[in-house]
């Protein structure tokens, strides 16, 4: 409260704001975890078959016979069809349905489809190219096929609890082989992870919709460093989903991945390179399409409320910049990625933001550091696209200038 007084909130706003900034993140689940990275989710063995596949020549279009969504077109009021509700709510056969003439992609072909290895464990990512055909799987996926908008400063999507009608189907069959009986329906609930999947849908364009000349480099440069930020990105909520149990689209979630994204494309942070992330690196302006207003929470932060945390954020930014460059012997070795997602998520908007947050970060930081010995730890390496892990000498370095 006193330092959202400081940063001129009244009342009304810090209550809001406090709510809108609650810690989520469950640290005490760490005691349960034996070692990093993750082991594998169960889906991640579905996912590297699919990846053979494409690799010995088939086509993005085939994985219609596993992703369901991929038979039904971009089409208003679809989701609320008999054929479509058979087909993604209980796994009808989509052959002979006379709305399920195919996603229409322009370039399929350029699709890749890869493992990615990461402190949580590997996880299954589509890469797409061609920016209408991100928007048109990204419907697909998270909007039932319907048109609804994507804000063009959406360049990622992580599609989770999502139902493999081929997984679920063999589940049934071994339940049936070994129980001698059909799973009962409130017994399946109970087994998501034998059927249901997680997996990453990237585009390759510019970060943020920003443009190379506002970050001052070449274009193909650009380019190559925006998918390395934006893969790592989505891996950080990947791993505080599954190590702390959140993942949301909140401010706090953003400047971590981000932070994470910098750090594996670049091995630093900078903060005038995250305010244009999130359209403010001309603050107090704010840019109309910047991706600091997809963020506002729910309920929805008022106008008050919302000019606080952009003060909140500008503020953070410079503390972890300066933060990065005290500690940047420990945080730019081996496993500073890890240390970095153990020490940010400790802390709440307001602290990042606070004049005493530079040193609170990195007293948290050397803490985590002497408690990483009590996890058994190995390099995750990035991927390759057989769905296996290079060297850690390999590490996301590829799109550096």
């Amino acid at each position: 409260m006193a330092i959202l007084k400081n940063f001129g909130a009244s009342a009304s706003v810090t209550e809001e704001i406090l709510v809108y900034n609650s810690d989520v993140f469950n640290h005490q689940a760490l005691g349960s975890v034996p070692h990093f990275p993750l082991a594998d989710e169960k889906f991640v063995t579905e996912w590297e078959g699919y990846v053979c596949e494409l690799n010995s020549g088939a086509y993005f279009e085939s994985l219609a016979d596993r992703l369901v969504q991929l038979s039904f077109p971009i089409q208003s009021q679809i989701s609320g069809t008999a054929e479509y509700t058979a087909a993604t709510r209980r796994g009808a056969d989509t052959r002979g349905m006379l709305s399920a003439t195919g996603i229409r992609l322009k370039r399929p072909h350029d699709i890749r489809v890869l493992i990615h290895s990461t402190w949580a464990g590997r996880i299954p990512v589509m890469i797409v190219p061609c920016r209408e055909d991100f928007v048109s799987l990204v419907r697909a996926f998270s909007a039932r096929n319907e048109p609804a908008p994507i804000p063009e400063s959406m360049g990622a999507c992580m599609i989770s609890g999502y139902n493999n009608w081929m997984r679920l189907r063999r589940f049934r069959e071994e339940w049936q082989r070994t129980h001698d009986q059909s799973i009962p329906l409130r017994e399946i609930d109970h087994h998501k992870e034998s059927y249901q999947d997680r997996f990453l849908i990237l585009s390759d364009g510019r970060y943020s919709g920003v443009p190379a000349e506002r970050m001052g480099i070449p274009e193909n440069d650009w380019l190559n460093l925006s998918l390395i930020i934006r893969r790592e990105h989505e891996c950080a909520h990947y791993w505080t989903r599954r190590v702390l149990g959140s993942m949301r689209n909140y401010l706090i979630d953003e400047i971590i991945a981000d932070y994470c994204g910098m750090l594996a494309a670049m091995g630093r942070f900078q903060a005038d390179w995250m305010l244009a992330f999130l359209g403010l690196d001309l603050y107090p302006q704010v840019r109309e399409q910047g991706r600091v207003h997809n963020y506002r929470g729910s309920p929805v932060l008022g106008e008050d409320a919302f000019a606080i945390v952009q003060k909140l954020v500008v503020a953070a930014a410079m503390n972890l910049e300066r933060f990065h460059e005290m500690n940047k012997h420990v945080i730019e070795a081996a496993q500073g990625s890890l240390l970095v997602l153990l020490t940010l998520t400790s802390f709440t908007l307001e602290e990042l933001a606070s004049e005493q947050g530079k040193q609170l970060f990195s007293t948290e930081l050397q803490r985590k550091s002497r408690n990483l010995p009590q996890f058994r730890l190995r390099e995750p390496g990035p991927y390759r696209e057989d769905g296996y892990a290079k060297s850690a000498s390999d590490a996301g370095r590829s799109g550096r200038s």
